[in-house]
């Protein structure tokens, strides 16, 4: 029989191994932000809506889940909203959620922390707020940094970083990455994507520095790569390290598919397990020509071009859509996002779809297909 794409590559419900890590497939849930933590009382700390949300897809048969962007300090914050892991009572609040995911997930399911700063993109209303842009100061608002003073769009203007700024932004993801050992947390994926600010790092749409941060792709790099370096150093050898990137930048002078295989090749080297590709948001402009699967290529050259394991985001909604990216060997995993919104037993539907065997809870019995 002559070999095709569909019998040389794993499909859907194949296993997985990172480092010391078993998934029972290769499924899983993209960081999707909430904005649901109490400002006011308790701010970034995640509470009953995250442990229902986040709780729902292990029960719905996901293998793997990554939490919303969560904030390595509270001016890493995109929103007041946003959960936070840079004290106590916010990573005691993530053991909570991650020891239910591990009780009670169908596949022995894992749960992983998205590290993240938000830069200049930082302090502004959630999506579903009355107000837009910058929330001031006096409605729970702050000062935000950058790699330079220049705005996202209409946003307040950040403070430039300066040495010292940029080693605390480092020191940060490092504890960060303490507190999400002691969570409980069994992979770490640092955020890399989506314009902030370790993409606004990377990218020279945004950073025009001109000292050992800035410049050269290297120089630009650096900021991500030396977060990743400081990180790798305090968690486990066992632990895989995931990191999310923007492959593009949809704007010419920016970040291509090149770029990124390029970096994502450096942070192999220095310990990154698995890269999540995803594309955008480093400025406002950006033409974005979205349609089902419209990431997948961007996978596909990161995963030939850095020999690195990728994988693949966006407008991915159908079993036979993830089934046919896995098949033809664009990516090793697939993220699921809206799809996982509307349908939380996304997983085991898609499953009976492709007559694949995932355990259902006992309690839902009764619903298996």
């Amino acid at each position: 029989m002559t070999d095709s794409p569909q019998n040389l590559f794993p499909g859907l419900f194949d296993p997985f191994a990172l480092r010391g890590l078993e998934l029972a497939h290769r499924g899983w849930v993209a960081a999707m932000c909430q904005y649901s933590a109490d400002e006011v009382n308790a701010p970034g700390v995640p509470n009953d809506w995250h442990l229902m949300h986040l709780g729902s897809f292990a029960a719905g048969g996901a293998a793997l889940i990554i939490t919303e962007a969560t904030a390595v300090s509270p001016e890493g914050r995109i929103s007041p909203q946003d959960t936070g892991i840079y004290t106590q009572e916010q990573t005691d609040a993530w053991r909570r959620i991650n020891d239910f995911v591990h009780r009670y997930g169908a596949v022995d399911t894992k749960i992983g922390v998205q590290l993240a700063h938000a830069g200049r993109k930082a302090s502004t209303y959630a999506p579903f707020a009355a107000g837009r842009g910058s929330v001031p100061a006096d409605q729970g608002g702050w000062d935000t940094v950058g790699p330079t003073s220049e705005p996202f769009g209409h946003y307040e203007a950040p403070r430039e970083l300066d040495e010292a700024g940029i080693a605390r932004v480092i020191e940060d993801f490092a504890r960060g990455a303490e507190r999400a050992v002691e969570a409980g947390f069994d992979t770490i994926e640092i955020h890399a994507a989506h314009g902030y600010l370790l993409h606004q790092f990377m990218t020279p749409l945004v950073n025009t520095r001109t000292d050992g941060w800035g410049g050269s792709e290297e120089a630009r790099n650096r900021l991500t790569l030396e977060v990743i370096d400081a990180v790798r150093a305090v968690i486990p050898e066992s632990m895989p390290l995931l990191l999310r990137i923007s492959a593009t930048d949809w704007t010419p002078g920016g970040l291509d598919e090149h770029t990124s295989a390029r970096l994502a090749a450096r942070a192999r080297e220095r310990g990154v397990d698995f890269v999540d590709v995803s594309t955008g948001g480093a400025v406002p402009a950006a033409s974005i020509p979205v349609a089902p699967g419209y990431q997948t290529g961007f996978a596909e050259h990161v995963r030939t071009h850095a020999g690195v394991p990728t994988g693949a985001v966006g407008l991915i909604r159908t079993a036979a859509e993830a089934e046919e990216t896995l098949r033809a060997g664009r990516a090793d995993a697939v993220l699921i996002a809206r799809a996982a919104l509307s349908d939380p037993h996304w997983w085991l539907h898609a499953a009976a779809e492709l007559d694949a065997k995932l355990p259902w809870a006992p309690q839902y019995e009764r619903a298996h297909p």
